[in-house]
């Protein structure tokens, strides 16, 4: 009786369901980037013109007619968003690292209450919360500022559940109470030991943070009147609405779509090395 023939030695087959749903998700993700990479080369009258993703020649004069728009607006635009998102992120994962950390390693009363509140809140949709918030920012007269943008994003439920999550597994009891043993404050324990061991936790709220800052619409739309604070997804908004009338304008848009997509993958190709390192330490760890 013979014997099937055995596969070679270090050679699998590929499960071809799974590889084929990547491969679909790939494209279906990757096509409108591919789209917006070939259509901010062409000139306005190639846009409508030439085949969808054959290249054209008018990348650099697209980026300088964006540059002159209004005496440069577009990257007025883009300094505002970086400085939502920057500003907004950095201070939302301070307040998610503390009030994350509290969670995880202090007992209260109303904990798990709290901690419940927090989950409803990550289920909330925040077009729900944008029309009450202006209100509230209304009653303190500080719409059309930068700040009506800022501080409703200070607060982020799921950056808040995150850090307790990271704080509960990567934090021991062990080295909190030998901290406190050796006379250290519960502030000095945060800062110097549990800070550090929160770290890549907090660099993965960081990126969603600025991720969801950097791409918010709604918020800055229902705040903002003025067009020299808009971010530039706002600004990118307004001039797709004056393409109606001016198509030259879709050329800019789509161009300034382009590079608006470039600080974020900046930001991930940065922010990457830290997931690195944290791998390699666990690979270490006792």
């Amino acid at each position: 009786m013979s014997t099937p023939p055995l596969a070679a030695p270090g050679r699998r087959r590929l499960p071809l369901v799974p590889t084929a749903a990547l491969l679909l998700g790939a494209v279906y993700c990757l096509l409108p980037v591919a789209w917006v990479l070939v259509a901010s080369t062409k000139s306005g009258s190639e846009l409508f013109s030439t085949f969808t993703f054959l290249p054209g020649s008018g990348f650099a004069d697209n980026v300088a007619d964006l540059t002159e728009y209004r005496d440069g607006v577009y990257w007025k635009w883009m300094a505002n968003s970086a400085f939502y998102a920057g500003a907004g992120a950095l201070l939302s994962t301070a307040v998610s690292a503390v009030s994350g950390y509290a969670l995880a390693v202090y007992r209260f009363r109303g904990k798990e209450t709290v901690f419940n509140i927090l989950l409803a809140g990550v289920l909330m949709p925040p077009v729900i919360l944008a029309v009450p918030q202006y209100l509230l920012l209304a009653e303190a007269d500080m719409t059309d500022s930068y700040l009506s943008v800022l501080l409703p994003l200070i607060l982020s439920p799921y950056g808040v559940y995150l850090a307790r999550i990271y704080a509960a597994a990567a934090v021991p009891a062990d080295v909190i109470e030998a901290g406190r043993m050796d006379g250290g404050g519960e502030w000095r324990i945060f800062r110097t030991i549990a800070l550090p061991m929160m770290l890549p936790g907090l660099v993965t709220v960081f990126l969603f943070q600025f991720v969801a800052v950097w791409n918010n619409f709604l918020l800055p739309y229902i705040m903002l009147g003025d067009d020299e604070k808009f971010p530039v997804t706002l600004g990118l908004y307004t001039l797709l609405q004056q393409g109606a009338t001016t198509p030259a304008l879709y050329t800019l848009v789509i161009t300034g779509a382009l590079l608006a997509i470039i600080p974020l993958i900046a930001l991930f190709l940065v922010i990457q090395r830290f997931w690195s390192l944290d791998l390699l330490s666990g690979a270490v760890k006792s």
